[in-house]
């Protein structure tokens, strides 16, 4: 089981970096729509998300799928602090209340009985 929380975990990492890299890329100028979903960049980022669901589909062999999808909304809160970060997005209160919330979720959804 232990395994399985894990690869849930290494799943929401990459999913929050595929989400960076794919704000990374449609934040660069584009000759086309088309030439925007070629950059590199984009490409990476979907490549990031390819792998994060190859490591959310392992960790459902063994955690009920009541637990790992919610537990997935951690990325969220991941995503808002990357994003405070690099490119000063707010993080205000509300931003704040939300976080607390989610991972609140989280945690008891995980918790064991």
């Amino acid at each position: 089981m232990q395994t399985a929380y894990l690869m849930l975990a290494t799943s929401v990492t990459l999913g929050a970096v595929g989400q960076v890299l794919l704000k990374w890329g449609a934040s660069k100028p584009a000759a086309s729509f088309i030439a925007q979903f070629l950059d590199p960049i984009v490409i990476s980022g979907l490549g990031v998300y390819f792998v994060a669901a190859i490591f959310y589909t392992t960790a459902l062999k063994d955690l009920p799928l009541s637990v790992a999808f919610p537990s997935v909304s951690a990325s969220y809160a991941i995503v808002a602090l990357l994003a405070f970060f690099i490119w000063k997005e707010p993080f205000g209160a509300k931003q704040v209340a939300a976080f607390i919330l989610i991972l609140a979720g989280v945690y008891l959804l995980n918790k064991p009985d």
